[in-house]
């Protein structure tokens, strides 16, 4: 079984599971850790600051008002996820230059692609509690994401 099939079977009234939205991309297909945050529109100036500076094992979770116009992360922000062995980036939004990002040793979710760049004002809020896939996403949770989904937990959980 997976990672999250596990986890529910064993934590189920514990976890909460994100709606089934995002499509996966990079190598890794399964992650997970302490969520950093990072709420933005059409703007990655923040999430690039987060990339560089939150902890190696991190699941960076970026609230983008789930547009659909243009794109939070690339293949160079992607690169300094895989760098800074982050655990992972949950997009609520889009990614760009997926063929690279799919070569990478990363795990990303996103809603979708979309070929155009964000704009580069640096506005946005982070580390605050966000909410979308009707789960709450608070900083120092955990997320849990495998190819049956992305379930979230108050505290970190270990399978017996």
């Amino acid at each position: 079984m997976g990672l999250t099939a596990d986890l529910t079977d064993q934590y189920r009234d514990e976890l909460k599971l994100a709606n089934p939205m995002f499509q996966s991309f990079g190598q890794k297909a399964s992650f997970s850790g302490p969520i950093h945050t990072v709420k933005v529109f059409e703007d990655n100036v923040l999430v690039k600051k987060a990339l560089e500076t939150i902890p190696s094992g991190s699941v960076l979770v970026v609230d983008g008002g789930g547009s659909m116009r243009c794109a939070l992360m690339g293949d160079n922000l992607a690169a300094i996820a895989e760098k800074r062995e982050l655990a992972g980036v949950i997009i609520f939004g889009c990614i760009r230059d997926s063929e690279e990002i799919n070569g990478m040793n990363v795990g990303v979710r996103a809603i979708s692609t979309n070929p155009f760049k964000s704009i580069k004002k640096g506005e946005g809020e982070t580390n605050i509690a966000l909410r979308f896939a009707n789960v709450d996403w608070k900083p120092d949770a955990w997320a849990y994401a495998d190819n049956d989904g992305i379930v979230l937990s108050d505290k970190e959980l270990i399978l017996d």
